[in-house]
């Protein structure tokens, strides 16, 4: 392979990586703490993210007809996979109870932090504004389809289901959701902004990658990856190997190529995404096992992406 394939590889996942273990480090020698960390998340999530997401789609005049069908794939991709986790699951996973947190940590992945952030690192501006199309439709399925496998796997779970108009504000109130959707205008009707705004937004923006990151980090717990059970390692091996690999083969098929097929591969090879540990705990679920899952395929998605990308990369499909 050619050194140029290994320098791509290497420059876009190391730097994602050396933030997440600076994480580590400054929770270790108590420079962050969890206080710092849960509300640093909150400023991620409700505003930095939102706004990278909403200056992606605004600042790209007329794209949003070119898009359609990454975002029509990546739909009915995650319904697909989905399903897929669904059929699987019984033949798989023993206790019932569990089956939902298997199939959402298999299915559910971090496109809108570390997926973002990998697509920046590999193809700038273009593959940030491309990954926003493609995940409008899917943090809403993301929400939605954990809901019910956790409903249908966790009904007689202490905490019960949440009902419909609950999971409908959830959705409704999403603040990535609400970026997304805020941007759509502006690139469809090519709106211009003041460059003072474009400015603003780009200040805010420049923090939500990195913060991120480190949060992820300080968040991780290893201790957790030797105590996991072998229902961990199946879904791990569904969110970082299968899926992927499902939805790239996919996506190569129905003709996606350069930087969109890229994107998507970076989108879909992402660990599993953190708030499918909150949504377990609030259900009344195994919340160890879904942390479990979370530690393992946030270590995994690193290597998995590398070799992904130096492959995918040497064969010149992107």
């Amino acid at each position: 392979m050619s050194w140029e394939a290994w320098n791509f590889a290497f420059n876009v996942t190391v730097p994602n990586l050396l933030m997440l273990l600076m994480g580590i480090f400054l929770r270790r020698f108590r420079l962050i703490d969890d206080n710092f960390c849960d509300s640093a998340s909150r400023l991620v999530f409700n505003l930095a993210l939102p706004c990278t997401l909403f200056f992606s789609i605004a600042t790209n005049h007329g794209d949003l007809q070119q898009h359609i069908p990454i975002i029509i794939y990546g739909a009915v991709g995650t319904i697909v996979t989905y399903l897929m986790l669904e059929l699987v699951a019984p033949l798989l996973v023993k206790d019932p109870r569990e089956r939902g947190i298997f199939v959402q940590g298999g299915f559910r992945g971090n496109a809108a932090i570390l997926g973002v952030a990998y697509c920046a690192m590999a193809f700038g501006s273009e593959g940030v504004a491309i990954a926003s199309f493609y995940i409008i439709v899917t943090v809403i399925l993301f929400n939605v389809l954990s809901v019910i496998t956790l409903t249908r796997s966790l009904s007689s779970g202490r905490g019960g289901a949440p009902g419909f108009l609950s999971m409908l504000r959830g959705i409704v109130t999403n603040p990535l959701i609400i970026g997304i959707l805020f941007g759509l205008p502006f690139s469809l009707f090519s709106i211009s902004m003041p460059e003072f705004v474009v400015n603003t937004g780009k200040y805010i923006s420049g923090i939500a990658l990195p913060l991120a990151l480190l949060c992820t980090g300080a968040s991780l717990d290893f201790r957790a990856m030797f105590r996991a059970s072998n229902v961990a390692v199946l879904s791990c091996i569904a969110r970082i190997i299968v899926v992927p690999g499902v939805l790239f083969l996919g996506a190569w098929l129905y003709g996606f190529r350069g930087v969109p097929l890229g994107v998507i591969f970076l989108l879909t090879a992402t660990p599993t995404a953190s708030a499918s540990y909150i949504m377990t705990r609030a259900m009344g679920g195994n919340s160890t096992l879904a942390a479990n899952i979370i530690a393992l395929t946030t270590l995994g998605s690193f290597f998995t992406t590398a070799f992904g990308l130096l492959f995918f990369r040497a064969a010149g499909l992107f």
